[in-house]
């Protein structure tokens, strides 16, 4: 999953970005809603934090910015402003939840997981694939019915594979998806992470086939 933090307050930020990161989102960060805009214009968001104090361009009008092109993106603002019209403002505008600061960051690591799960509502949160089942809500990978413990990296590797098994990813997307715009793609991250997950998907199936290498192009699952 990959998230969009727009936040000004720089310690909040990094607070965020670290927590996040260890729980294995991608993140990309703006410290201003002109930084977010320039941002969307080139990434799509499973979810945007959004900030409602920011200089110049307020969260609000960010939000309604937004809104006019997508409605699809889940948003979930944070404030400080903790009175009943603003949360009313927010939620009419297209927020989709509405955090009050200070809070826990356990909060918000189950709100953002309540809010992907509502991505799901028209689907299964365990997705099947061979003998492959992959559980959305507890980040849980299974080989019939062994659990192949991974790294948070390494499911969101296997996860975005499987659920896009229909294609050829490339190492461009997966860095898109599972890191952050920081990310580089010369280097041999990629490489790394899908080694040692072919490593302990060996070590529970026997299989060698399981990611198959598409040379020049990218990575195919073959559950």
């Amino acid at each position: 999953m990959k998230l969009l933090l727009v936040e000004d307050e720089q310690d909040l930020l990094n607070a965020y970005q670290k927590g996040l990161k260890a729980e294995g989102y991608g993140i990309d960060a703006a410290a201003s809603a002109e930084d977010a805009l320039e941002l969307l214009s080139y990434n799509k968001y499973d979810c945007i934090v959004l900030d409602l104090n920011l200089p110049k361009m307020s969260g609000l009008e960010l939000l309604e910015s937004i809104r006019e092109e997508d409605d699809q993106t889940k948003i979930m603002i944070v404030s400080a402003n903790h009175t009943v019209d603003q949360r009313i403002a927010g939620l009419d505008k297209g927020a989709n939840d509405y955090l009050i600061k200070p809070f826990d960051f356990q909060e918000l690591k189950a709100r953002l997981r309540a809010l992907m799960r509502r991505d799901f509502s028209v689907k299964p949160t365990i997705l099947v694939s061979g003998d492959f089942s992959l559980d959305l809500a507890l980040h849980q990978v299974k080989y019939k019915d062994k659990v192949i413990g991974l790294t948070v990296k390494e499911y969101a590797i296997f996860s975005y594979l499987l659920q896009n098994q229909d294609h050829i990813v490339s190492a461009e997307e997966l860095l898109e998806k599972c890191w952050n715009e920081e990310a580089d793609p010369f280097t041999d991250v990629m490489r790394v992470h899908i080694y040692a997950l072919r490593k302990k998907i060996h070590a529970i199936t026997e299989r060698d086939d399981v990611i198959l290498t598409v040379k020049g192009v990218g990575y195919r699952l073959n559950p």
